[in-house]
């Protein structure tokens, strides 16, 4: 019997991608303007089928538009999400959305993390959103917790929905919302 060795060649680790893709030289990220508020409610209205988002009015949008964060190219607005203040130490992430063909770019993350910067420079503690599938902010630092816990939230929204008590939305929280990055001074801009 005769043995052959086989020289083995283990090749190169190659690095990792990012998780959390970089949006391109073409994307930028920036606060909403009321000349926004059409395409963002666009984009709302687009997704409403899911049943995940709740619908907004044109004025509404229009009036909060400053609220708003975007992700845009120069084709129009890829994604959005408004930091909705509570009270003065809890604001929430609402309609967040990134457009169909935008998805798996990690705009989700961008926009979150933007909405996380303004609730740091406007001093609120804990960060919330509402949601029907909470992965994706849970593997953003959320935690899931009971209704009860953002009272804010229940008599803002809550009391006057049709599904109230039997909703089908998880409540997160961030309360690192009001912590400095380590070595990130921030300002205001």
């Amino acid at each position: 019997m005769t043995t052959h060795i086989i020289p083995l060649t283990i090749p190169q680790r190659q690095p990792a991608a990012p998780l959390v893709p970089e949006p391109d030289s073409s994307t930028v990220v920036r606060a909403a303007t009321a000349e926004d508020a059409p395409a963002i409610h666009d984009l709302i209205t687009q997704n409403l089928q899911t049943g995940h988002l709740l619908p907004r009015t044109l004025a509404d949008v229009t009036a909060r538009a400053s609220r708003f964060t975007v992700v845009a190219d120069v084709a129009g607005i890829l994604a959005c999400g408004e930091l909705a203040p509570l009270n003065a130490s809890v604001a929430e992430v609402r309609s967040l959305v990134v457009r169909d063909g935008a998805r798996g770019m990690g705009l989700g993350h961008t926009v979150v993390n933007e909405l996380r910067r303004r609730a740091r420079i406007g001093r609120y503690r804990n960060l919330c959103a509402f949601t029907h599938d909470p992965r994706f902010f849970v593997r953003m630092g959320f935690s899931i917790v009971p209704h009860t816990w953002l009272p804010e939230k229940v008599a803002a929204d809550c009391w006057s929905c049709q599904h109230f008590q039997k909703c089908g939305q998880y409540a997160v929280v961030d309360s690192r919302a009001g912590l400095q990055p380590a070595g990130r001074p921030e300002t205001l801009s």
